[in-house]
């Protein structure tokens, strides 16, 4: 898979959520929430280039994004969502 985001885009990959809850209830794929925790696979050129925003994210990042945004796309039978820069809220360390 080479994907390349464009200006100040991201590719990420969604992590699962855990099957079960604290108390060992195992949930259904339907009582599933979408995961709002990813990790970013490819950072776009505007975002590299720009001596503010480079430092900011980089590939590897674990990240969490806003829950309705980006596009989802399915390449080599993976699931990656192509979002902007602004949609990600925050980095998990």
């Amino acid at each position: 898979m080479n994907l390349k985001p464009l200006g100040d885009r991201v590719v990420i990959k969604k992590v699962e959520v855990e099957e079960k809850t604290k108390s060992g209830i195992v949930l259904p794929s339907s009582a599933k929430e979408e995961p709002q925790m990813a990790e970013v696979l490819a950072v776009g050129n505007g975002i590299i280039n720009d001596e503010k925003k480079k430092d900011e994210i980089k590939v590897g990042d674990k990240v969490i994004f806003s829950k309705y945004a980006g596009t989802e796309v399915k390449i080599d039978n993976e699931e990656l969502t192509i979002l902007k820069l602004s949609d990600i809220l925050a980095i998990v360390e």
